[in-house]
């Protein structure tokens, strides 16, 4: 018996779009899920945002403040896609207010803020989904599998890395992204939070780290109107760039593994430059987010010039097979959003956590803290 569970989107920029489309499609590819996600309503500050997805997607209301949706008895479950500084005030609302939560990363900017969400959620006895969506990618869940069993021997070091291009272009316009108080940690918040939940989910505990951070364009140009993603603007009043371009870090784990990870928003020449390589003491594995079905696997004997083969991820691996029958056929980015919802959903309909959790995002957000703690005093830390 399939139930209807009113749901929310807050906030509808590209992210907003990703949630509402996800529910749209998660009972295509899920079709045992109990729970069926009704559009009940989206809120949207930007004056006529919210009645355009209501038009294209069939919200049946629109709102314009988010305190009118922590008190609509018609929603059970609300996304949080709206700007980081948020994060906090919303989810914890939210979840106040009993709706269970999915949100984006890298809840709030700071390790409090992640903890307060977190705490929101126990409290209420709801639950609650991080979008750390890169670990729900099949050759993800193939590679962290292979590691678990010792396929590649024990982990000896991994490189993580996240390069893009979205904030290259000098004429970026100068939006919350970019400012302590609205953005908060940058290229650490927007991508290497990503980069740790992948390290995290693959090797296990960070015990300390080491990082080193740079802003590499220093000014841009302040927008003169409402946007959305990552728009340019010329001629504005330029103002000063207040968080991180840049990161690389050294990872001691806790397992005695060692890890780089590496981050930019300004890579001139990277388009979703993300992915992972992971060492042991018998093999490999390696992992490209531009070639998302494939994984690079060394295995075997030989040690010294042992051949790296690549597997093409199918059926049995992750979620593979709630999208397409067999091995080597495309799935997107889109498609990891659907596992995440799918997940949601499941932990909704049977109170059992699954996917990135609310702990996922506080661990995350507790490695970030030390990041910024470590530039500034160039120095090793230990995460608490």
């Amino acid at each position: 018996m399939v139930r209807t569970l009113g749901v929310a989107v807050v906030g509808f920029g590209w992210m907003g779009r990703v949630h509402t489309q996800a529910y749209t499609r998660v009972l295509h590819h899920f079709p045992e899920l109990p729970l069926r996600p009704e559009l009940v309503t989206v809120a949207e500050e930007v004056p006529g945002r919210a009645e355009e997805a209501a038009g294209r997607f069939g919200f049946a209301s629109t709102a314009r403040d988010w305190r009118e949706v922590a008190a609509d008895p018609r929603v059970g479950a609300v996304s949080i896609t709206a700007p980081n500084f948020l994060h906090r005030e919303i989810g914890v609302a939210m979840a106040g207010a009993g709706k269970h939560i999915w949100i984006e990363k890298p809840v709030g900017l700071t390790a409090g803020d992640a903890r307060a969400v977190a705490g929101a959620v126990a409290d209420a006895g709801v639950q609650g989904t991080v979008g750390f969506n890169y670990r729900n990618a099949p050759a993800v869940a193939y590679a962290r599998e292979l590691i678990a069993s010792g396929g590649i021997g024990t982990v000896t070091h991994a490189r993580v890395r996240l390069f893009s291009d979205y904030a290259a272009h000098p004429d970026s316009a100068l939006t919350w992204r970019y400012e302590r108080e609205r953005g908060g940690s940058g290229v650490l918040g927007d991508l290497a939070s990503h980069g740790v939940d992948l390290a995290r989910h693959l090797l296990g505990d960070i015990d300390s780290l080491a990082a080193d951070t740079a802003v590499f364009i220093p000014e841009r140009a302040r927008p003169t109107g409402a946007t959305a993603g990552h728009v340019r603007a010329t001629g504005g009043e330029l103002g000063p760039v207040e968080n991180e371009d840049y990161v690389n870090c050294l990872l001691r784990f806790a397992s005695g593994a060692r890890g780089v990870l590496e981050a930019c928003r300004v890579s001139v020449g990277e388009q979703n430059n993300y992915g992972f390589e992971v060492h042991g003491t018998r093999g490999a594995v390696g992992w490209d987010f531009r070639r998302m079905g494939e994984l690079g696997v060394s295995r075997g004997d030989s040690y010294q010039d042992q051949p790296v083969s690549t597997v093409y991820v199918g059926p049995g691996h992750g979620a593979y097979e709630a999208f397409q029958p067999g091995a080597a056929s495309s799935m997107g980015y889109d498609d990891l959003k659907v596992i995440e919802a799918h997940a949601f959903l499941r932990s909704i309909a049977d109170g059992t956590p699954r996917g990135a959790t609310l702990d996922d995002a506080v661990a995350s957000a507790v490695a970030l803290d030390a990041m910024s703690r470590s530039a500034e005093r160039g120095a090793w830390v230990t995460l608490a």
